[in-house]
């Protein structure tokens, strides 16, 4: 069976599998966590099945934070948050074995202690739909380079 098979993003990333995405390009695709720290709480993936960084062809490194940034600013300019937290982990800590960066909103108090993540989820696909569409209409006003 093909890795593609066996990859949730790998399945997302195609289309074979339904998510919240906020981001569709050619070689990276994001879209709403099923089980968010926070709404907005984001999965940003290369479309190409790698598991770590250090795996990532070297030529999609800075693509690959410039998605990451630009979300991080929708986080500020879509959800009205105050920041945001950004997350990779590499093997360890990785609950799908394919690369991914967290990009999650923050507000002061929001309960978010060190790497103690109380996972929440969302009221309805309603809500997530919503929430993903705040988001991709905040990446329209940020630049993209």
């Amino acid at each position: 069976m093909s890795q593609a098979r066996v990859c949730a993003f790998c399945a997302i990333a195609s289309g074979e599998l339904d998510a919240h995405v906020v981001v569709d390009s050619e070689d990276f695709v994001a879209f709403l966590d099923r089980r968010p720290l926070f709404a907005g709480h984001t999965l940003l993936v290369p479309r190409a099945h790698h598991v770590t960084l250090p795996e990532l062809p070297p030529v999609l490194v800075g693509p690959l934070f410039r998605h990451a940034q630009r979300l991080a600013a929708a986080m500020l300019e879509g959800l009205g948050a105050a920041g945001s937290f950004i997350a990779l982990n590499n093997t360890i800590s990785q609950s799908v074995p394919h690369l991914h960066v967290h990009i999650v909103p923050r507000n002061p108090k929001d309960g978010l202690r060190g790497f103690f993540w109380p996972r929440t989820t969302y009221e309805d696909a309603a809500q997530a739909s919503a929430t993903a569409a705040q988001i991709r209409a905040a990446l329209d006003s940020i630049p993209d380079g």
